[in-house]
């Protein structure tokens, strides 16, 4: 009998076009013999749909059109019930069969409301196995400014940072100014703390810059970070497989980039208008760095998937100072563009093979969950405890 294996895409993300590429590369890479595969798609508006049809990125182009030939559905945040229903039920006096009982679920959600935490928790609630981080991990990840807050007080190296929220900006936007200036000084990248993709991204070599790049920043995230620009800057891409302590690493990769910061379309377009997601942008694999260099990055992206707890498959853009030769960790992307499958490929790993070892981590830890305490069989209130409220605490 085959596993089934839902594989959840879209959502409510500036990434969304590139979470349906990911994903339809992803599924079509899952051996058929071993998995039946159910698509499951999330919307831009939030509302979940599956059909074959959902596999085939040219039918995106009409939305409309191809959710009409698909089936709105959900799940019920019920512990253990692994269950797709229909969201129009068709059955005797409204109820209707479950279309599907997934035994794991594959993320391919980019961005936020995703590849944040806040999907990952829904799939926690239900008990259901899934690879990929979790909630923690995964808010971690994808926040800028926690990451690197975790990151620097464990050694791993990361650039000087301000960071703020878009309310003190819009209050105290002198002190901020001053702030960044006296702690960093220009030239300065701007970021949303919680994006990835490149999105609302920018650099600033004047204060009159400085504050338009913040502005447009908040117009996609409340968390704010301006980073300390490394001029001088070679990019490099790690991906790490496994589970925070035992993991494994790829070959590295350079990215190529058009202008001066690597942008959407350098990432997923290779620099055209293709569609062909994160292995079709420009790169040089493996990066021509010497030996020891490639060993400490590999070293330092390895360290950053264990220090944030991580799970799955992750990729860790590290930077290289060409002035300094300082090595810093920029960021790690827990649900990597096209799953990073190009690295592992040039490492030895067919993309079939790290669909299949993917599934395997999800049951893994899911058997070592199972052994954890979470409750206890006792009632305390059948016991008499707690009938008192409050006051009745021993303190």
């Amino acid at each position: 009998m085959k596993t089934t294996i839902g594989v959840f895409f879209g959502g409510r993300s500036t990434e969304h076009e590139i979470s349906v590429i990911s994903a339809n590369q992803a599924m079509a890479a899952i051996d058929a013999n071993k998995y039946d595969v159910v698509p499951v798609y999330i919307t831009k508006d939030g509302r979940w749909f599956t059909g074959e049809a959902l596999r085939d990125v040219k039918n995106y182009r009409n939305t409309s059109k191809l959710l009409e030939s698909c089936t709105e559905v959900y799940m019920r945040p019920i512990f253990g019930d692994f269950n797709v229903y229909p969201s129009r039920p068709k059955g005797l006096f409204g109820k209707d069969k479950p279309l599907f009982t997934l035994d794991a679920a594959i993320p391919v959600l980019h961005g936020s409301n995703g590849e944040d935490g806040i999907f990952e928790g829904v799939l926690e609630t239900i008990g259901l196995p899934y690879a990929g981080c979790n909630t923690l991990a995964s808010a971690n990840g994808m926040d800028k400014i926690t990451m690197k807050m975790i990151l620097a007080a464990d050694g791993i190296p990361v650039v000087d940072y301000v960071w703020f929220t878009d309310r003190r900006w819009n209050s105290k936007k002198d002190e901020l100014i001053a702030e960044i200036e006296q702690k960093i000084g220009y030239p300065v990248i701007v970021k949303p703390a919680n994006l990835g993709s490149s999105v609302g991204i920018g650099r600033a070599d004047k204060r009159e810059q400085l504050t338009e790049r913040i502005d447009d920043a908040c117009r996609y995230s409340a968390r704010i970070i301006v980073e300390d620009l490394v001029e001088d800057l070679h990019e490099i891409n790690c991906a790490v497989l496994g589970d925070a302590d035992d993991y494994i690493t790829s070959v590295l990769e350079e990215p190529i980039k058009s202008g001066e910061i690597l942008s959407y379309t350098d990432k997923y377009m290779g620099g055209t208008k293709d569609n062909r997601g994160m292995h079709a942008s420009k790169k040089r694999i493996p990066a021509d760095l010497p030996a020891d260099v490639t060993e400490r990055i590999r070293f330092l992206a390895g360290e950053t998937f264990r220090v944030l707890s991580c799970h799955g498959v992750s990729r860790v853009d590290l930077m290289i100072d060409g002035k300094s030769d300082n090595i810093y960790v920029n960021e790690i992307n827990t649900i990597p563009g096209s799953l990073s499958f190009y690295l592992w490929e040039a490492a030895g790993i067919k993309f079939d093979e790290l669909m299949d070892r993917l599934v395997h981590l999800a049951f893994e830890r899911k058997r070592r969950q199972g052994g954890k305490t979470v409750s206890y069989d006792s009632n305390i209130f059948a016991m008499g405890g707690g009938t008192k409220g409050v006051k009745g605490c021993k303190k």
